[in-house]
């Protein structure tokens, strides 16, 4: 015998290792043949047996398929990895740890490759093993490589569209795979930091945005090679996929997740694809709802000057992320919202309007234009996102909203402390008020208040009215419809559509319901206050036929709303003054207002004559109304061309109508409001507060020796003109304020001062006396006469302070 080298006998097979050969046999002379199944379940039971010999097992398959892959015997790699596989689903232990980290190592191999289909199968072999649950968390092992490398199969660029496709699905699932194998373990939850969300999260996006591209014929596209079931439709996959994400975010990881979203380069794209697709997505859990939203106007104030494509996109996801957080209680977040919102509604103005301005001194228009539409674009995604949070809101806090963006709306004359209108100019102004009452229609809408005390209290009404005095017809066209929204509780609206005569009102089968206390208690408080704005909107001569159609229906409404005896009454009276204001105005009154009155007045009269259902006064209204449609013209004298108080008087004579009162001429009182909300420009303003003393006071005696006759309460009730020589001498003082030289100016307040302190130096003098002198001599100091007095033990007091 003689001895043989140790290294020679290492290298002889039946020397090797028992796992080695049992590996080794697993593999075929021909890869074609595939994977031996005998020698596979003797390589399994052994693994099953020893599974300490489990991280050799793991390692020297690694190197094989590492061999192989370098020497492109993908065949061979092919039957590593199902061996690989089949001994990852057989052995459930703790000694499968080091088994996993070869596995992995091989998984990375072929994902490190070039080779499509080696790709595809790392990635099949990776979510097998993600759906195995192991029994102890890892505390080690990390998942970096992995989700870097999915993310770019994710943006896979192949040539070929079949190939691209592939790699791009099997990226999908690979990240999916990543998801499930991390959320669950707590010891990995460095899957939710920045560095990661960065990849995964667009990733998605980027495949969910690719899917909806439409083709040349004008569909969306389908990927080839796509089931019915939709499994291998990237788009498909990624939307599943992100749902499953934020599905299983925290509430501390939801910031992580959603802030890729919002700081896409292409968010306008994505916004519109993911949130007003044909194919929405909704993925936030409605308990993270208002963290999301909170995300989404950090990332607004950021883009505050993005292009306005880019605002619009952030407030279009914004309106996507509120319609789920409406659907309950959000807290504070309802005012963070419009405030965001109105800001920005208020910049998006400025942009227009500055854009605007620069225009008018360029060259290029047609940029100018674009501009200013792109904006619009921008207000009108604004408007509907706050018409569609506060219209989706409970009735309690639409409440609330509807007070709150009232308080918004610039109105002259009272106090706004979000918007400053001197800086942006009556245009810029005018704007925002439109938007901002547009915005409230939206949100009354539908609103269903059981007493009008609740839905339209001081704080509310006073201000809507204050608007609807302006001389601009469209804010009072938005006036009328929010008191619509707010009044019509039953939706009779669109019965009452247009001016005309109804001949029968009970075929419209009006709903309404008894008056209650609550409403009665309104309509005496702010009754009058309702009628002298309706009185005030029909002389407008901006008015346009949708205005009277609106008053008409404004009446109509209070009529089936609010109207008990009383108010009939007073609408009544209103009705005839209407009537008669046309008559005394006739010639200064443009005749397309007069028409307008006139019509609006019988269309009513006849609505309200079968509303209370009294058959005299639908007989007189009807007789009017015939005469008028024989005559072409109509005759001041003739009285059977117009409704008559006496007569309507008689009709209504008897039980629950106090007739009497129709007797009263209706006569609008006029206040300060009509004066403040018709300014135009701060200008008026100045002028107004400058112009408070007059240029000379007047004599005190001849106002004792004014007479009060009959003529001066004429004089003082007629109003007509007063309001032309208001109007006149404002337009003076503007133009003076305008016009002249700033010394001018300044010597004309510095008189009025002087004149000021001069008259309250008169008056000071006449009631402040020096104290009593005791020694009671009459001496003059200082031009001033020192009046006698006399020492205190001689003062006679009355007996009730002596004692």
């Amino acid at each position: 015998m003689f001895c043989v080298p140790a290294g020679v006998c290492g290298c002889c097979g039946p020397l090797r290792p028992r796992y080695k050969r049992l590996v080794d046999n697993i593999f075929p002379e021909d890869p074609k043949d595939g994977l031996s199944k005998s020698d596979m379940e003797k390589l399994t039971f052994y693994a099953v047996s020893a599974p300490e010999k489990l991280d050799r097992i793991g390692a020297y398959l690694a190197e094989r398929l590492s061999r192989d892959v370098v020497r492109h015997r993908y065949g061979y790699v092919v039957i590593a990895m199902e061996a690989l596989d089949q001994l990852l689903m057989a052995c459930h232990s703790q000694s499968i740890k080091p088994f996993v980290e070869s596995f992995l190592h091989m998984v990375a191999k072929l994902l490190e490759s070039r080779e499509p289909d080696l790709q595809v199968l790392g990635t099949n072999s990776f979510v097998k093993f993600a759906n195995i649950e192991e029994d102890t968390p890892s505390y080690h092992r990390r998942y970096d490589f992995f989700v870097s490398q999915f993310s770019a199969m994710c943006h896979s660029t192949h040539e070929d569209t079949d190939t691209r496709n592939r790699i791009r699905v099997a990226g999908i699932k690979g990240l999916q795979g990543v998801v499930r194998k991390t959320v669950n373990d707590e010891l990995q939850a460095i899957i939710w930091e920045p560095q990661h969300m960065d990849k995964l999260i667009p990733s998605m996006l980027f495949n969910m945005q690719d899917g909806e591209e439409p083709d040349r014929t004008g569909h969306p596209s389908t990927p080839s090679g796509t089931g019915q079931d939709g499994e291998e439709n990237p788009a498909v996959l990624a939307e599943n996929c992100f749902r499953e994400l934020l599905g299983r975010a925290a509430y501390g990881n939801m910031n992580n997740a959603v802030r890729p979203v919002l700081f896409l380069d292409e968010l306008l794209k994505l916004g519109v694809k993911i949130c007003g697709g044909s194919r929405p997505v909704c993925v936030v859990q409605a308990q993270h709802s208002h963290h999301v939203i909170q995300q989404v106007l950090n990332h607004l104030d950021t883009n505050n000057k993005s292009t306005p494509r880019v605002r619009a996109g952030i407030v279009q996801v914004l309106l996507e992320t509120v319609a789920i957080a409406a659907k309950g209680s959000v807290g504070p977040t309802v005012l963070e919202v419009f405030n965001t919102l109105l800001k920005h509604l208020r910049m998006s103005v400025d942009f227009e309007l500055g854009e605007s301005s620069r225009r008018n001194s360029a060259c290029s228009v047609s940029s100018g234009r674009g501009k200013e539409s792109e904006e619009r674009i921008v207000q009108n995604a604004i408007i509907q996102t706050i018409g569609f949070f506060g219209g989706n809101l409970p009735d309690y806090q639409r409440a609330e909203v509807m007070m709150f963006i009232m308080g918004k709306v610039p109105v002259y004359g009272t106090p706004c402390h979000t918007l400053d209108t001197v800086k942006i100019g009556h245009r810029g102004t005018k704007r925002i008020q439109t938007m901002l009452l547009s915005s409230l229609i939206m949100v009354t809408s539908g609103f269903k208040s059981k007493s009008m005390s609740t839905a339209l209290p001081p704080s509310f009404l006073d201000p809507l009215f204050s608007i609807s005095l302006m001389e601009d017809s469209e804010l009072r066209q938005l006036v009328l419809e929010i008191l619509h929204n707010i009044i019509d509780r039953h939706d009779n609206r669109a019965k009452l559509r247009g001016i005309r005569i109804i001949p029968n009102v009970a075929a419209l089968k009006i709903k309404r319901e008894k008056i209650s206390k609550q409403d009665i208690a309104f309509m005496k408080k702010h009754g009058q206050q309702l009628y002298r704005h309706i009185y005030l909107g029909c002389k407008e001569e901006d008015n346009n036929h949708k205005n009277f159609e609106l008053l008409f229906t404004t009446l109509a409404i209070v009529t089936i709303e609010l109207a008990n005896e009383e108010v009939v009454i007073d609408l009544i009276r209103l009705s005839i003054a209407l009537q008669e204001m046309c008559l005394i105005n006739e010639e200064n009154m443009p005749m397309f207002i007069r028409c307008g009155i006139m019509a609006s007045v019988a269309a009513y009269l006849n609505f309200l004559s079968q509303m209370i259902a009294n058959p005299p006064f639908c007989q007189h209204v009807s007789k009017v109304i015939e005469m008028r449609m024989l005559r072409f013209l109509f005759e001041k004298h003739d009285k059977h061309l117009y409704f008559q108080t006496a007569e309507i008087a008689e009709c209504l004579a008897g039980p629950g109508y106090n007739a009497e009162r129709l007797s009263v001429p209706y006569i609008p009182q006029v206040t300060d409001e009509d004066r403040l909300t018709r300014r135009k420009s701060f200008v008026d303003t100045i002028s107004l507060q400058v112009d408070i003393m007059p240029n000379s006071l007047p004599d005190k005696q001849s106002q004792l020796a004014e007479e009060i006759t009959f003529a001066t309460l004429k004089k003082a009730i007629d109003t007509t003109g007063l309001e032309e020589q208001e109007r006149e001498k404002r337009r003076q003082l503007m133009e003076k304020f305008q016009k002249a030289p700033f010394e001018e100016i300044a010597a004309h307040c510095e008189s009025k001062a002087n004149m000021l302190h001069d008259r309250l130096a008169q008056i000071f003098e006449l009631t402040i006396r020096p104290p009593p002198s005791p020694s009671g001599v009459v001496s003059i100091s200082a031009g001033h006469t020192q009046h006698p007095s006399v020492p205190v033990y001689e003062m006679k007091f009355p007996d009730l302070c002596v004692y």
